[in-house]
């Protein structure tokens, strides 16, 4: 063996050491249980971060429920989770309730995300949309039934709108990024906390439209065409994609992602474990079809995850 390689081996090896020394057990032996649930977007982030850690450590059992954000929250601040993913941030009733249980968290950023606006595959006049149409239509006020009454020369047919339900993060950013304030919105659309329905929906009527975040539509592309949107007059028409997203072209549709993770889980060495393989695997949110954070902003997350850890087992 050479010598480089040598050292290189040694160095893994210290390396990995290092870590199990720091969780205070044999790495083989790291069990446990963790407890996730909340938003679906970011659930697609999370259960490929637990099917992966798995492999290396397959005694800790880790749930991932699907209750969206809200819902997870919900769950969050009472206790009964760990971690809840979340696709916006707490909301101050949220952190009331939070602290009127006893629950201190960390807020963590784990990627980046931009919601995309999809049509049938047929649908040929609605390729490029404005945010003002986009508004004219899901504004509560909102008196569009058929796509001509969006634009003269579209069809006159009904419009068939799906999206995501009024508990998920999705919901709140689209909301607040189309019609000025999160949950202001017309009610008469099918809306589901399974961007799965929504995907089925839209891919089964020419004369659909839906929202969702990237990578559902990333996963779907055969099924489904998405909308370039044009923020402001005068803009150029910009369309959802993983580069637009990391450089913040597309707008307004473009948000940052999370997990909230309850300080007192901070003394487990299987939450200590998780956290740090999560916040270290951006490959595997890139193959998750979201988009990482930069060199950066993922040294300071992974630095606030380790001073919060002190500070846990200091306690």
């Amino acid at each position: 063996m050479s010598l480089w390689r040598a050292g290189w081996a040694l160095g893994l090896c210290l390396g990995l050491c290092m870590v199990s020394m720091a969780l205070n057990m044999p790495m083989d032996d790291l069990k446990g249980e963790i407890k996730c649930d909340g938003s679906s977007t970011v659930y697609l982030i999370t259960e490929a971060m637990v099917v992966n850690f798995r492999k290396e450590h397959p005694k800790v059992n880790i749930s991932v429920g699907i209750s969206g954000t809200g819902g997870g929250f919900k769950k969050f601040s009472a206790g009964e989770t760990d971690i809840s993913n979340a696709s916006r941030v707490i909301k101050p009733p949220e952190i009331e309730q939070c602290k009127k249980n006893g629950i201190e968290y960390l807020e963590l950023q784990v990627a980046w995300d931009g919601l995309t606006v999809v049509i049938h595959p047929d649908n040929t006049w609605a390729e490029t949309m404005s945010v003002e149409q986009l508004k004219k239509i899901w504004h509560p006020e909102s008196a569009v039934k058929k796509w001509s009454d969006v634009d003269p020369s579209w069809p006159n047919q009904p419009i068939k709108l799906y999206g995501a339900g009024p508990d998920s993060g999705t919901f709140d950013f689209f909301t607040e990024a189309i019609n000025g304030k999160e949950k202001l919105c017309r009610t008469d659309f099918q809306a589901s906390e399974d961007d799965n329905v929504i995907v089925k929906g839209v891919s089964g009527n020419k004369y659909a439209l839906g929202f969702f975040g990237i990578a559902y539509f990333e996963d779907n592309k055969d099924k489904l065409k998405s909308v370039k949107i044009i923020n402001q007059k005068g803009d150029d028409p910009i369309a959802p994609t993983l580069e637009t997203v990391m450089s913040r072209t597309y707008k307004p549709l473009s948000r940052p992602l999370f997990i909230y993770v309850k300080k007192t889980s901070l003394k487990r060495p299987e939450i200590q474990a998780f956290l740090r393989f999560y916040l270290n695997r951006s490959d595997l949110v890139k193959n998750s079809k979201y988009i990482p954070m930069n060199a950066r902003l993922q040294n300071r997350v992974q630095g606030m995850l380790e001073e919060a850890i002190r500070e846990a087992n200091a306690h």
